[in-house]
């Protein structure tokens, strides 16, 4: 059984880049733990996909404002105390959703249903495509986990370890339908289960990688870390809404997808009110 008490007493005897990597590295293996069904199941019900996908955005969203947007508001008289509260994270927020705009722009990426590719046009094979699109939605994830890591370091309030810890759970609880919903449509697909599984889990590597890249910039550059935290705020639900809502309600099971998103929200909801 988890023991989150103990979790605490680790992460903070370690450095908060290293606690980033650790943290991510557990969003990534829960991935990789969604992925590893399709060695198991042969056809992965809609239903089920599209309740699981509305759980995925209910969690983001939750995390978006308590994990990221409130630290960054609640932190703001002490990084910038000549700007309005509400300026840096509006800003960041912008920021963040405009960043993923553009990548969603440019970056070619095929949704769930196989049908809806996005960005330049390219001779890239379908497995590749939605490949990229479930790794869009995994760099801001990444982002979010490795700078409230590395805003722990400054001893701000809103920035404790058992926040930033609460939104790693999170991230990984969603990340384990995530990885199914890679899986097993490359699956029926005509992809091997070992390719399912390997393409599956490779969509959540950039994790770890934008997690270091997140806590390192705001370690040492304290400044930006409000406008870092809304900016993984605003990327997060730039994706729910661009993606992960409207593929769930792309069927006749719009209302398990909402019970599904409404089930998501309450749990991470819970989780960073309760330990965060």
């Amino acid at each position: 059984m988890l023991n989150f008490d103990a979790l605490l007493k680790f992460f903070e005897r370690i450095d908060p880049i290293l606690g980033a990597f650790i943290a991510s590295l557990f969003t990534w293996l829960l991935t990789a733990l969604g992925s590893s069904l399709v060695f198991f199941i042969k056809i992965l019900n809609r239903q089920l996909l599209d309740g699981m996908l509305g759980f995925t955005g209910g969690v983001m969203i939750a995390a978006s404002y308590w994990s990221l947007l409130a630290p960054a508001i609640e932190m703001t008289p002490e990084v910038s105390p000549n700007l309005p509260i509400w300026f840096p994270s509006s800003v960041g927020f912008v920021m963040g959703a405009f960043f993923l705009f553009f990548l969603d722009k440019f970056m070619p990426h095929l949704h769930i249903n196989f049908d809806n590719s996005e960005g330049i046009k390219t001779n890239w094979q379908k497995t590749t495509l939605l490949v990229l699109a479930i790794t869009l939605h995994n760099i801001p994830e990444g982002l979010a986990v490795g700078v409230l890591f590395g805003a722990v370091s400054h001893g701000l309030p809103g920035a404790e370890i058992s926040t930033a810890l609460v939104l790693a759970i999170g991230i990984a609880l969603q990340n384990f339908p995530e990885g199914i919903a890679v899986s097993m449509p490359l699956r029926r697909q005509g992809v091997s289960r070992f390719r399912a599984f390997w393409f599956g889990q490779l969509s959540a590597i950039v994790e770890p990688i934008f997690a270091v890249i997140g806590a390192i910039l705001v370690v040492y550059t304290l400044p930006i870390l409000p406008y870092a935290l809304a900016f993984a705020a605003g990327a997060m639900i730039y994706i729910v809404i661009e993606e992960v809502v409207p593929e769930s309600q792309q069927d006749n099971y719009t209302d398990t997808s909402t019970i599904g998103f409404i089930i998501g929200f309450v749990i991470m909801m819970i989780l960073d009110t309760s330990l965060g």
